[in-house]
Parts: C-alpha cells; sequence; structure tokens
C-alpha cells in the first residue's frame, strides 16, 4: 500500500521560508515523478511543482517560480519543497502527490499559513 506522510507546515510571515518534506512508502521511491499540490480555502486543488525521476527535471507553477525549489532524497525516499518569500497567497494545504498508473495517490495534506 502507497502511503504518503508530509510535515513541516506551520504559520509563518510574509517574507519566511518553511521546508516541507514528503515521505513515501510502499513503492520503488526513484521510479516515479513526485509532486506537490495545494488547496486555498474556496478554490481547487492546484499544481505547485513536480520532480522528474527518470532525469531529474522539475516544473514549477508560475506563481511560485524563483521561489519554492522542490528536490528528493532517494536514500531517505522524502521529497522535499523548499519554500521562499512566502506570501499571503501562499497560504493553503500542501499535499504530495504520486501517479503510479492507474492510481494517484496523495498525502494527508500539511496546512501552510502565510501572515501579513
Amino acid at each position: 500500500q502507497v502511503q504518503l506522510v508530509e510535515s513541516g507546515g506551520g504559520l509563518v510571515q510574509a517574507g519566511g521560508s518553511l521546508r516541507l518534506s514528503c515521505t513515501a512508502s510502499g513503492l520503488t521511491f526513484n521510479q516515479y515523478t513526485m509532486a506537490w499540490f495545494r488547496q486555498a480555502p474556496g478554490k481547487e486543488r492546484e499544481f505547485v511543482a513536480s520532480h522528474v525521476h527518470k532525469d531529474g527535471s522539475t516544473y514549477y507553477a508560475d506563481s511560485v517560480k524563483g521561489r519554492f525549489t522542490i528536490s528528493r532524497d532517494i536514500a531517505k525516499n522524502t521529497v522535499y519543497l523548499q519554500m521562499n518569500s512566502l506570501k499571503p497567497e501562499d497560504t493553503a494545504v500542501y499535499y504530495c502527490n504520486v501517479r503510479r498508473y492507474p492510481e494517484t495517490f496523495w498525502g494527508q495534506g500539511t496546512q501552510v499559513t502565510v501572515s501579513s
């Protein structure tokens, strides 16, 4: 059974930083693209960033480019999201995601709140 467990969320002032972690189990971690999504109150879940397993390519939503960095530690089965220069509009529940065709797996989410 695939499990994704996020951690690292919290309350931070605008301009601050947080690092989210997502530890995966139940799958061969280095064989799958890992991603982060977020969902703000009253809004749909949206893509934030992804890390491609094949070549290490990374992709970001325009709203976070230059501020967020996704990375992975294969030895720890963990993907990270380093978030810098946080803005109040980054406030959301952040979810880790992996797609192992035909299923998609999500973590339980971790709350990030950025105060102005």
